[in-house]
């Protein structure tokens, strides 16, 4: 349901947009608050502290660019998602992702904002037909947990491209180095058939994700190292001198935020992987000097990092898989574990794809739409991933 106002009244905008204007701390009309400054002291003291005014009401909404005021309603979808913490913000994310951010905060003045049972859109035609096709997608879709499968390999040799290049077909990724396929799920079971007759062929997981339609799960596994990054002067002590620690956090972060179509044909998915892996610490001497003219030899440690991030977004048919190459990187190793999210201690294995070997493998990424997950899985386990996302705030690289 959506309700239009052209006409909005000041005090009805200020209560929509969320504006709360603290007693003190107004703004007069037409002149720029004082400000303190930064080698003044602090209080509003007479001499250049911070100076409060009372101010009359806010300025109308300017509305040169034909922008006007717009309600949508997010009950339909929000009311089927009683179990998670701020369900609508999802909605907000993915009409930031199809508008971009900077829309928001240039030229037209707009804004949107939302709460679990309203969202409120003040901004042109074009963007409110964009914002209307996000909504649809919420409001009218699935509501019911969907399943979707992830399987993580990895092949020692890149030429599993000369065989397998006939069952799918190229789609364009931006990020570097990661080559993006689509196939048919009949050719997908051809593909996995065929990379398990090769003797470099590694699977590492194989796993099923329940998200919300527009909800965003997070996996993440990660551990922090430690190592000696300088000395620092102890007098009193032998020898004169303290180490000082540093800490490099390793492992991985895997954000999935699938959204299906009304008519679930299409997927839409926003794909996020962080994975950080220290590949060796590097000791260096370092000659501290003594009080006598003699020198304290103390070694510190240089981490030796391997990075690797992938955010992008990808679009296809429901009916066929998504195969992702994220190009030649440190081997996994290790053994796969069957639990039901592949691995008690290393989820999915993707902190295995960095390690500190000299071998390096294509790590491959297929996923896959299999529909409704009620009735499918057992809930218990597979929620609590999902609980976790829900209750984690949304990082600010969302977009």
């Amino acid at each position: 349901m959506c309700v239009r106002h052209p006409i909005l009244s000041t005090a009805t905008w200020c209560l929509a947009a969320g504006i709360l204007c603290a007693s003190g701390s107004s703004v007069v009309q037409g002149q720029p608050p004082s400000v303190p400054s930064l080698s003044g002291g602090a209080g509003g003291a007479a001499g250049g502290g911070l100076q409060a005014r009372r101010g009359g009401p806010p300025p109308s909404l300017p509305s040169e660019a034909g922008q006007y005021w717009q309600t949508y309603d997010l009950r339909p979808y929000t009311k089927e998602l009683a179990a998670i913490d701020r369900p609508h913000q999802a909605v907000v994310d993915w009409i930031l992702r199809e508008t971009g951010t900077e829309v928001w905060f240039t030229d037209p003045f707009g804004f949107v904002n939302a709460d679990r049972e309203t969202l409120r859109v003040y901004h042109t035609e074009s963007m409110h037909n964009i914002v209307r096709e996000v909504h649809e997608r919420f409001v009218n879709g699935t509501t019911v947990p969907q399943l979707y499968g992830l399987r993580v390999m990895a092949v020692g040799n890149p030429n599993w491209r000369t065989r397998a290049h006939a069952l799918m077909r190229s789609v364009p990724a931006q990020s570097p180095g990661v080559h993006a396929y689509l196939m048919s799920k009949e050719n997908a079971a051809m593909f996995l058939a065929m990379m398990r007759g090769r003797t470099d062929y590694r699977e590492i997981s194989a796993v099923d994700m329940v998200v919300h339609n527009g909800q965003s799960q997070t996996l993440e596994q990660l551990r922090g190292r430690n190592f000696v990054a300088d000395y620092q002067p102890a007098p009193g002590t032998w020898p004169p001198y303290m180490p000082t620690t540093g800490e490099i956090q390793e492992g991985y972060r895997l954000q999935l935020s699938p959204l299906l179509t009304v008519d679930k044909r299409m997927v839409d998915l926003v794909v996020q992987c962080h994975i950080d892996q220290v590949e060796r610490l590097n000791p260096v001497l370092l000659d501290l000097p003594l009080q006598n003219g003699q020198s304290y030899t103390g070694q510190i440690h240089v981490p030796q990092v391997s990075s690797w991030r992938l955010h992008e977004r990808f679009r296809w048919p429901a009916d066929q898989v998504l195969l992702l190459s994220c190009g030649v990187v440190a081997s996994p190793t290790g053994t796969p574990n069957e639990s039901l999210l592949g691995l008690s201690g290393n989820l999915l294995g993707l902190d295995r794809i960095l390690t500190g070997g000299r071998d390096r493998a294509d790590a491959l990424l297929m996923i896959e739409y299999r529909g409704d997950a009620t009735g499918r899985v057992v809930p218990s386990a597979a929620a609590a991933p999902a609980a976790r996302a829900a209750a984690n705030p949304l990082s600010r690289g969302r977009y």
